[in-house]
């Protein structure tokens, strides 16, 4: 029985030895370390948490494409289930990794409705007032909505909120969630690039850009916010389909500044485009890889054509609450 014992715990030093450590739960986000490029050593860190577009398989993908062929450590936060560990994107109260903030050099935000934690909100709040750079995507204009708590100090945060004028999306993205302007899932949006930011270097090897989602409603753009996309409206849903006379250009892409609670100011990068479909587009991959770089600092480092292309498969599911693909967990997205 003894000799048994200690086979055992040989078998079990041998395996410990051979993972190079302790054995350990399996980590609910994705750390993808950068190859070669003019990002290498910068660190992203990408937030996924919508129940609607498909951030959990877009975010992820333009991690890829950041760390493959620009050199950007990229770490990858889900919304995560409590009981399963699974990506759920209908969590709403649990994006954990967040403390990876502390060492990042851009947040990347695609968030709906997320009612998280305090010490998780916490995260995001003091990063949003360090004056380092942010991107946000689509339905982060109404990132927060916190309807169970609304005695959390966060609460202020929440798209509607009336006092904090807007939440966190006209604060400090530049809008809220106001409505749809186009039809949604009947008109598609083609972004033009606003009068007079034609070299601008966001906008810089961009030749086409369409995609699936429909234009936003807007009402003022706050601050210095400056239009770089305008929307146009499409009257269907594919990219030959004529424009709706009957609905102006707005829109869909700006930059702007945000001076938090430390008095430095941050570069702000908005898109109200993310569709899960609109990654298919090169011209809409090129604006957020283009739009990162411009965020920290590299303007002059982004190439006349950004490399874009998908690093494996992308093909993302169907747009809609509960449609995400089931029982996939962070380490499903390791390159």
């Amino acid at each position: 029985m003894i000799k048994k014992h200690a086979l055992m715990l040989g078998a079990m030093a041998s395996l410990i030895c051979l993972v190079g450590g302790p054995l350990r739960a399996q980590d609910p986000w994705v750390v993808l370390e950068g190859k070669e490029g003019p990002g290498k050593g910068k660190h992203i860190v990408l937030v996924a948490g919508d129940d609607e577009y498909r951030s959990e398989e877009l975010i992820p993908q333009l991690a890829k494409i950041l760390a493959a062929h620009h050199g950007f450590k990229c770490t990858v936060l889900f919304a995560i289930n409590k009981q399963t560990g699974e990506i759920d994107p209908a969590t709403q109260d649990n994006i954990p990794g967040l403390e990876a903030l502390q060492s990042a050099d851009l947040m990347v935000l695609f968030l709906r409705f997320r009612e998280l934690p305090d010490e998780q909100m916490k995260r995001i709040i003091d990063y949003t007032d360090s004056g380092k750079p942010i991107m946000a995507l689509r339905t982060s204009t109404h990132a927060f909505n916190y309807t169970k708590r609304k005695d959390s100090p966060y609460a202020k945060y929440s798209f509607g909120d009336r006092t904090f004028r807007g939440g966190y999306g006209r604060q400090v993205l530049g809008e809220t969630w106001v409505d749809h302007y186009g039809a949604h899932q009947r008109e598609s949006t083609r972004g033009l690039i606003a009068k007079g930011m034609e070299n601008h270097p966001i906008v810089r090897g961009i030749e086409d850009l369409w995609g699936p989602s429909d234009v936003y409603s807007l009402t003022t753009l706050t601050g210095d916010s400056q239009p770089l996309i305008m929307g146009q409206v499409l009257k269907g849903m594919d990219p030959k389909d004529p424009p709706n006379p009957d609905k102006k250009l707005v829109p869909v892409a700006w930059t702007k500044t945000y001076t938090g609670a430390q008095g430095k100011a941050s570069r702000i990068f908005t898109t109200t485009m993310g569709h899960g479909g609109d990654l298919q587009s090169e011209g809409f991959r090129r604006l957020l890889v283009n739009a990162v770089y411009w965020g920290l600092g590299l303007e002059a480092k982004i190439p006349a054509k950004s490399k874009v292309d998908f690093v494996g498969r992308y093909d993302p599911s169907p747009i809609g609450p509960g449609k995400h693909k089931k029982g996939l967990k962070p380490a499903d997205h390791k390159m």
